[in-house]
């Protein structure tokens, strides 16, 4: 599933990033890499998804979120 239909309150793991390299290497200076654990504080679908990863909440654009293929972290 993509990032950006997660919900609330939920953990994830990062498969894929499918984004421009530039973007990509940014995330990934960030610790948004393959095999990272985010959690969705915010998914409102109007605007930017809250998440949290390596300790640090950051906001991810629609369109970057709609680019990061995620599984559900085992509860």
């Amino acid at each position: 599933m993509r990032l950006k239909e997660g919900k609330n309150d939920h953990t994830y793991i990062v498969e894929e990033i499918h984004i421009e390299l530039n973007l990509e290497r940014r995330l990934e200076a960030l610790g948004l890499t393959q095999g990272s654990q985010v959690t969705i504080l915010n998914n409102d679908k109007k605007g930017a998804l809250t998440v949290r990863f390596r300790g640090t909440r950051f906001a991810l654009g629609r369109r970057i979120a709609d680019n990061i293929i995620v599984r559900e972290a085992a509860a």
